[in-house]
């Protein structure tokens, strides 16, 4: 698993170029059929439309790769979407641009820059996020630490999840990958080494790039 990678939030955006419409859309898939199902379903709502381009880049290694022009001169639309895909190094990450067609054409080199700014405009308008790997861990103790772990962890690197009450209390949270032995330390200063720390497998955490 990859410590930290980039993907989209997904959404919509639209520009106008020589009058031609150009409706991005951008949507995460974490395999190609669900790209290629996201696309299908752009193509059914835009019928209708001169061209419905689009690419992918799909897997951890960036392994799964696809542009298709959709009727546009070869190389003039999908190619250059997908590119800016990997500019942005985003993984996982399928986009349609939607073309209607407004009676000027763009030339080769117009629809290049046209299809590129399309996708690079609606990244920033739909947003990238960056997904860091954490642990997901566990801190049963007794009552009485409660309080004073409970501030603790709030002003810590830790991220709390939840705090689940049972017989004794068990704390729920997000430790960054690699930093278990720093988690168990913190908890057991904390405690006095009277807290059980269990690791419960591994996760990715999102915050917003832009």
């Amino acid at each position: 698993m990859l410590a930290t990678y980039k993907t989209v939030k997904g959404g919509s955006h639209e520009i106008v170029i020589q009058k031609s419409r150009f409706i991005t859309y951008v949507n995460r898939a974490e395999t190609e059929e669900e790209a290629q199902a996201f696309i299908a379903g752009i193509k059914k709502n835009h019928s209708d439309a001169n061209h419905n381009c689009s690419a992918y880049q799909i897997g951890e290694h960036d392994q799964i790769q696809k542009a298709n022009d959709d009727g546009e001169p070869s190389g003039t639309a999908g190619v250059p979407m997908l590119d800016v895909l990997k500019k942005q190094g985003l993984k996982d990450t399928v986009v349609v641009v939607t073309r209607y067609f407004g009676g000027i054409k763009l030339g080769g080199g117009g629809l290049i820059r046209a299809y590129s700014s399309s996708v690079s405009e609606a990244l920033t308008a739909t947003g990238i996020v960056e997904c860091v790997l954490a642990h997901v861990v566990s801190a049963t103790f007794d009552y009485t630490l409660l309080g004073k772990i409970e501030n603790e962890i709030r002003s810590s690197s830790f991220q709390l999840k939840e705090i689940e009450y049972l017989e004794q209390v068990t704390l729920h949270a997000y430790v960054p990958y690699g930093e278990l032995e720093a988690f168990q330390s913190w908890v057991d200063g904390l405690t006095s080494g009277k807290a059980t720390v269990k690791n419960n497998g591994e996760t990715y955490l999102e915050r917003t790039v832009n």
